[in-house]
């Protein structure tokens, strides 16, 4: 099915619901939830989803997994996405949480078969072999850092989300204390109970997750490097490399498919 609403299928008589869904660019999706889980993929573009529990981008080629009854909005950022709504009794096995996760050649594949199927599609016969054969690549998938934890106390908060708006590499706790009337040692305490992440960590896959839709969109590496307060390109690429296990240029390519 494309380009239909989950309102108006939710009630449909199979475990599975598969739409694709055009968006215009910068399009947002307020705050919502699903009574279905859903799988959301990006055949093209990047997607930025943000729950009460922190922020994920997902590149092109690359799926959300949104558990049933979690409030998310998304941010679309020239994305045509494929997504199944999964009714939550039939995935007990896969993450209470959001997850970004890795999509097979063979995944995509069906992702694209599974949203031209009718909605009462034949259980029995080939489309129900496509559909359960999509459950067992869901269930395979590795899941991918690409989430940044956002804290729940409220002065916290407030400075995680300045930072998001300027992400500077070199950010320094010692401010964020003071700002914040602390010592550094309470701020640090404070912030890992929050987060999970030491204050650098979060630092680094905050300044990594702000150059993911901007290396997507064609900007240069330089560039983001230096916007993101970096000394180099070189020393941008080493924590890109650190964090995501590959040089932006090699990511920049396995995400074209290339």
């Amino acid at each position: 099915m494309r380009n239909s609403s989950i309102d108006l299928l939710d009630a449909t008589p199979r475990a599975v619901v598969a739409i694709g869904t055009d968006y215009a660019h910068g399009q947002m999706l307020p705050l919502h939830r699903h009574r279905r889980a859903q799988l959301l993929y990006g055949a093209t573009g990047v997607m930025q989803v943000s729950t009460a529990d922190g922020n994920w981008v997902v590149p092109p080629q690359r799926a959300v997994w949104i558990p049933p009854g979690v409030d998310h909005e998304v941010l679309m950022l020239g994305v045509s996405t494929r997504s199944l709504y999964i009714e939550p009794a039939t995935v007990t096995a896969m993450d209470s949480r959001c997850q970004v996760i890795s999509v097979s050649p063979l995944m995509r594949q069906l992702l694209m078969e599974a949203v031209e199927l009718a909605p009462e599609y034949d259980e029995a016969g080939r489309d129900g072999a496509l559909i359960g054969l999509l459950l067992h690549e869901l269930l395979r998938s590795a899941h991918l850092p690409l989430h940044l934890p956002m804290p729940r106390d409220p002065q916290l908060l407030e400075l995680c989300q300045a930072f998001l708006t300027h992400p500077d590499a070199h950010a320094s706790p010692v401010k964020w204390a003071a700002q914040l009337h602390i010592s550094l040692r309470t701020f640090n305490r404070l912030f890992s109970r929050h987060t999970g992440l030491s204050f650098s960590q979060w630092r680094q896959q905050a300044c990594v997750m702000a150059a993911l839709p901007r290396l997507a969109g064609g900007d240069s590496v330089t560039r983001i490097a230096l916007d993101l307060g970096y000394d180099s390109p070189a020393a941008f690429s080493t924590m890109f490399r650190r964090t995501l296990g590959h040089a932006p240029s090699t990511w920049l390519e396995m995400t074209a498919g290339r």
